[in-house]
């Protein structure tokens, strides 16, 4: 599963700039190993870039990355994790062609994708529905049910 992203070197001792995917930012924590095309990574350090809150931006020291001409090699590397198993917890790569079901059990859609917005992520139905995901109140293995104000569904 992706997690992050290196965005480009930073300083010249062989750190880099990774764009977390995830809030999962113990993917970042010290002897963490994350694996990409260029073979594993274990981080040796890493802290905020600029003090941005959340999950966003890290500087991030992977071992044998030494220098700033190793690290502009990691330019654009995709970084992926193994997926962590928690209980009750939606994962995108998991709804995506989900069924949507409201709480009369009428279904309502298709899952096509999952559109990141700051209020609540955002499920896009085929035919363009969008569906905050603070109204999912349950969910299966290939269905996810909302409780949606009047009006979402146009019925």
């Amino acid at each position: 599963m992706q997690v992050g992203k290196v965005l480009k070197s930073h300083g010249l001792c062989g750190e880099v700039v990774v764009k977390l995917f995830t809030n999962r930012t113990e993917r970042l924590d010290k002897g963490f190993t994350l694996y990409s095309n260029q073979g594993k990574l274990t981080v040796m350090r890493s802290f905020q870039y600029q003090g941005r809150r959340h999950y966003q931006n890290w500087i991030v020291l992977f071992s044998g990355i030494e220098n700033r001409t190793q690290a502009d090699k990691l330019r654009g590397t995709t970084l992926l994790a193994p997926p962590t198993e928690d209980a009750g917890v939606l994962w995108v790569h998991e709804i995506i062609g989900a069924r949507v079901l409201d709480v009369t059990g009428s279904f309502k859609g298709v899952v096509k994708e999952v559109e990141a917005n700051p209020a609540s992520d955002l499920l896009v139905l085929e035919g363009g529905v969008l569906i905050p995901m603070h109204f999912c109140v349950d969910h299966g293995k290939d269905w996810i049910m909302v409780d949606p104000p009047k009006g979402i569904f146009d019925d």
